[in-house]
C-alpha cells in the first residue's frame, strides 16, 4: 500500500485552498478580475489603480472569510447584491457573465470530471451528474454555487466600480461616504444574522473531565477504532451490511450520536482524539493554516503509561497530528482505495502492534464527494466497507490481537447531498452510526440519548488505562461498558 508522499501531502495543502470556501472566495474574485484584464498588465495605470481598489474591498473580503453564511443564511446574502444595484446602480456584466463561466468550469468540470478522473478513476463525463450537486451542496466548500455566487458578484462588482474610479482619476468625486455605510450596513447585517439565526451548532460540553479521580486500571488490552468516513447514518441502515449489523446488535449502539461543527474531516478526527471542540483546538477546516493540534491528544495520554497509538488516514491529517499518523495515499481508483487501507492496516499491525489504532476508509467518502450519497453507488461503498472490516476483524482474530480489545466502529459526520456534501450539519451530516463491541462492552444495548464524537479520546483512554486528554470534555461513554472483572484487568 502507497503512503502518502510528501508531493502529496503538499498538494493536498494547496488544493485545500481551492476547495476550502473561505480562502476560495478571495483566490477566484482576485483571479477572475485579473483574467479579465489581461490586455492590460503592460500598463502601470492598471497596476496602479488594480492595487488601490483591491485595498478598498480589503474589509469586504474579510467580512466573507470570517463569516459563512451556512445554510438557510446563504438566502440573505442575495439582499447586498440587490442592495448594491439599487444605491450605485451600475455593473460589468462581462466581467460577472465571465466570473460565473469560470466558477462552472472549475467546480463543474475541472473539479467535479478531471479531478476526480486523476484522484479516483470516475469517468469525464461525471459533470453529467455533477453539475446537480454544485447546485444542490450546503457545506463550506467552494463548490457550495449558492453560498460562493452573491459573494463573488457583490465582491467583482464593488472592485470593477472601484478599479474604473481610480483609472479615470475619478477618486475625488466617488462617494467614500455611501460606500462606508454600505460596508457598515452589510456587517451589522451579517452579525444579526449570525448571532439570531445560526442556531444550529451542537451543543458543547462546558467543562473538563477530572482525570485527578480517574482510575488508570485498564479495561482492555487494545482498542481498535475504524473510521467510515462520510457514512451518512440513514444510508447505512439501507445497506446490505450483515457484518457491521451483527457487530452493533451484539454489542452497544449509541443512536444519536452527534458530530462537531464546521463536520470537516480533519475537525472531526482532531475533535474525536483530542476530546473538545474545534475553538480549542484549533483545527476549524481541513485548510490548516498552522501545523499541529493546541491540544493533548489520544496519542500524548498513551504515551504517558507507556502505550502507543497509531492513525492509518489520508494525508490531511498530518497537518493536525504529525507523526502519529500513517499516510495512505488518497490517489487511487475508487475501487481499490479501502481494499489497500486494510492491507496497509494489517502491515501496521504486524510492524507495530499498537494499543490503540485507528483507522480511516475514505471509499464512502469519495464517491459521496464525486457522485453523491443518494444514489446506488453510495449503497455499494458502504456494502463493500462492511465486508473489508469482516475480513480485517477476522485476520486481527486469526492473529490474536481481538483478546480482550474493545472494538468501536463510526462515521466521522455524515453527507448531505451536493459536492462535498459536509461541513454546515446539514440534513443526513449531524448524527453519525456508533456502536462499540467486545468482551466488556454491553451486548444488545441501545443508547437513545444524545452523545458527541469528543467523547471518544476520554473513552478510549479509559479503555486502555491512560490519563484522559488535558483538555478533554466529552464524558466516557460507561453506558457501553460493563464493570470489569478481575481476570480482565492487566
Amino acid at each position: 500500500m502507497k503512503q502518502a508522499s510528501k508531493f502529496e501531502k503538499t498538494a493536498a495543502r494547496c488544493w485545500n485552498l481551492l476547495n476550502e470556501g473561505k480562502p476560495f472566495t478571495p483566490i477566484f474574485v482576485f483571479g477572475t478580475m485579473l483574467l479579465y484584464h489581461m490586455t492590460e498588465w503592460g500598463s502601470s495605470v492598471f497596476w496602479n489603480a488594480f492595487f488601490l481598489s483591491l485595498l478598498c474591498i480589503v474589509p469586504l473580503l474579510g467580512l466573507f472569510f470570517k463569516f459563512d453564511f451556512p445554510l438557510f443564511l446563504r438566502n440573505y446574502l442575495w439582499l447586498p447584491v440587490i442592495a448594491y444595484l439599487m444605491v450605485f446602480e451600475t455593473y460589468n456584466l462581462g466581467l460577472l457573465l465571465l466570473a460565473l463561466g469560470l466558477y462552472f468550469f472549475f467546480t463543474v468540470w475541472f473539479w467535479g470530471s478531471f479531478y476526480y478522473h486523476l484522484r479516483i478513476g470516475v469517468t469525464l463525463w461525471n459533470f453529467k451528474r455533477f453539475w446537480k450537486l454544485v447546485l444542490k451542496n450546503s457545506d463550506s466548500t467552494s463548490g457550495n454555487a449558492q453560498e460562493q455566487m452573491p459573494k463573488f458578484l457583490l465582491l467583482l462588482s464593488f472592485w470593477d466600480l472601484l478599479f474604473r474610479t481610480f483609472v479615470t482619476d475619478q477618486a475625488a468625486s466617488f462617494e467614500w461616504g455611501t460606500y462606508g455605510l454600505f460596508l457598515a450596513g452589510l456587517f451589522v447585517y451579517t452579525l444579526i444574522l449570525h448571532k439570531n439565526l445560526f442556531d444550529w451548532k451542537p451543543a458543547e460540553y462546558s467543562s473538563y473531565l477530572d482525570s485527578a479521580s480517574q482510575s488508570l486500571r485498564p479495561v482492555n488490552d487494545r482498542v481498535i477504532t475504524i473510521v467510515i468516513d462520510g457514512m451518512r447514518k440513514e444510508r447505512f441502515y439501507e445497506a446490505d451490511t450483515p457484518f457491521l449489523d451483527q457487530l452493533r446488535k451484539n454489542g452497544t449502539e449509541y443512536t444519536q450520536m452527534e458530530t462537531v461543527y464546521p463536520a470537516r474531516t480533519v475537525v472531526c478526527f482532531t475533535s474525536m482524539m483530542t476530546g473538545t471542540y474545534p475553538r480549542e483546538h484549533g483545527i476549524t477546516s481541513n485548510m490548516v493554516w498552522k501545523l499541529g493540534t493546541k491540544a493533548e491528544t489520544v496519542f500524548d495520554s498513551l504515551r504517558k503509561v507507556g502505550k502507543s497509538g497509531r492513525l492509518l488516514g489520508i494525508a490531511h491529517l498530518v497537518d493536525s497530528m504529525g507523526a502519529d499518523v500513517d499516510t495512505i495515499t488518497a490517489v487511487m481508483n475508487k475501487d481499490e482505495a479501502d481494499r489497500n487501507t486494510i492491507e496497509r492496516a494489517k502491515e501496521i499491525m504486524e510492524a507495530k502492534n499498537p494499543d490503540f489504532f485507528k483507522v480511516q476508509l475514505i471509499g464512502t467518502d469519495q464517491i459521496g464527494h464525486s457522485r453523491g450519497v443518494l444514489y446506488d453507488e453510495y449503497l455499494e461503498k458502504i456494502a463493500e466497507a462492511d465486508r473489508l472490516i469482516e475480513e480485517f476483524v477476522g485476520w486481527l482474530e486469526k492473529k490474536g490481537y481481538m483478546k480482550n480489545t474493545t472494538l468501536i466502529v463510526c462515521a466521522d459526520h455524515g453527507q448531505a447531498d451536493g459536492i462535498g456534501g459536509h461541513g454546515h450539519l446539514d440534513e443526513g451530516e449531524r448524527f453519525v452510526p456508533f456502536f462499540m463491541h467486545g468482551t466488556q462492552i454491553a451486548r444488545g444495548k441501545v443508547v437513545e440519548d444524545r452523545h458527541s464524537l469528543v467523547s471518544l479520546a476520554s473513552t478510549v483512554t479509559y479503555l486502555l488505562g491512560a490519563p484522559f486528554p488535558e483538555k478533554s470534555r466529552g464524558p466516557v461513554l460507561h453506558e457501553a461498558i460493563e464493570p470489569v472483572q478481575k481476570e480482565n484487568v492487566s
